[in-house]
């Protein structure tokens, strides 16, 4: 079991990786999928099937949907970029990267939302209804700031996508 559980978290963080550093955002789009089914087999070895089958079913196969059409929809082979410099873009990516990975160190060292602080399923409730229970009571602030995370990031891409107006040029012979 534990050799299994080594084998999928060892491809889920080489998938992960593969993802970040990939220069094709369609193949980095195929390892999320990978790491998504890797992180499915992990939960599956938990024993927290629903999650497994959700990791699956929303993430693996909907969520990826979106993201294809994301990338197909803002033409990412584009070479003209204005606005901020490459390397100064580069540079602010790393910093918020190392931002969020201070935070991240800062909430495992206090054991925030550790698998402790989570009470076991009883046989009354099941697994899905815990999860439920967990998640609309002591996780709804995360998984409402999540939500509009989500909803800022779609109205992101859109914006994005949509690109500017190219500037009204008049030509000759027409009325104004």
């Amino acid at each position: 079991m534990t050799l299994l559980f080594l084998a999928f978290a060892a491809l889920l963080v080489g998938c992960s990786l593969m993802v970040i550093l990939h220069k094709s955002p369609v193949t980095s789009a195929l390892f999320l999928v990978l790491a998504f089914c890797s992180l499915a087999g992990i939960y599956l070895l938990l024993q927290a099937e629903f999650l497994a089958m959700v990791q699956v079913i929303v993430y693996a196969g909907a969520i990826m949907v979106l993201f294809l059409f994301v990338i197909m929809y803002l033409n990412l082979k584009r070479d003209v970029e204005d606005g901020m410099p490459h390397v100064l873009r580069r540079f602010v990516g790393w910093g918020i990267g190392a931002l969020l990975l201070l935070e991240g160190a800062i909430y495992f060292g206090k054991r925030w939302a550790m698998g402790a602080t989570v009470p076991e399923p009883t046989e009354a409730v099941g697994n899905t209804a815990a999860i439920g229970q967990l998640l609309y009571s002591r996780y709804l602030f995360p998984f409402e700031i999540t939500s509009i995370l989500l909803i800022v990031a779609i109205l992101g891409a859109v914006l994005i996508g949509r690109g500017r107006a190219a500037p009204v040029t008049r030509q000759e012979g027409t009325t104004p």
